[in-house]
């Protein structure tokens, strides 16, 4: 079984105004730079098999700085990018809440099968998530691999990881450059099935 290190990138400008970023490329700020370089120098010296990451820059260069610290080449892949917001990027949490709290009410109740305007549900994220972590813990079935992605990508992960249904992912959004550590495959039998029906919707 392999060890999976979820890592979301450092902090950006849009996570300090509280903006929706989804799939638009960030860069890190200066602090994120440094918590990227704190977290690599935590992990320096520990064993690890790879590092994979989502091919955004804030996830990309976070990855990179830790893949210089451990020696280890960064492998992207564009289905470790976060949830496609939509017409929804860009814009302010807070604003959002307030021009569309039926929408934002029906995003929490149904992440399986609500998506922002031209864009992406949870549940489909969570699928494109799956499919990378099995390829990861196919290559490296007793390894230890960091993966640096965002915040709602990982916690899809992390639930599925745990057993825990979908509908709580927005419970487990991780905090800027602070792992969260899950084995991998998870116990088939505590595990939550996707409703085909919504999946698609």
């Amino acid at each position: 079984m392999a060890t999976l290190w979820l890592v979301r990138h450092g902090q950006t400008e849009w996570n300090l105004e509280g903006r929706y970023q989804g799939q638009a490329d960030v860069p890190l700020n200066a602090a994120g730079l440094l918590q990227a370089q704190t977290l690599a120098a935590e992990l320096s010296g520990q064993p690890f098999d790879a590092i994979y990451s989502s091919d955004l820059q804030r996830a990309r260069v976070t990855a990179e700085i830790i893949g210089w610290s451990l020696n280890l080449p960064v492998h992207t892949d564009v289905r470790l990018r976060e949830i496609n917001q939509g017409q929804w990027e860009g814009k302010i949490y807070r604003d959002l809440q307030n021009c569309y709290s039926e929408e934002m009410l029906a995003r929490r109740k149904n992440p399986y099968g609500f998506r922002p305007p031209d864009g992406e549900t949870a549940g489909e994220v969570l699928l494109r998530v799956i499919k990378v972590a099995d390829e990861i813990a196919a290559a490296y079935p007793n390894g230890r691999i960091v993966i640096v992605s965002h915040a709602l990508a990982l916690a899809a992960l992390f639930c599925k990881a745990k057993g825990l249904p979908l509908l709580e992912v927005y419970d487990h959004l991780p905090h800027n450059a602070h792992p969260k550590i899950v084995q991998w495959p998870p116990e088939a039998a505590s595990q939550e099935t996707p409703p085909s029906e919504s999946v698609s919707g």
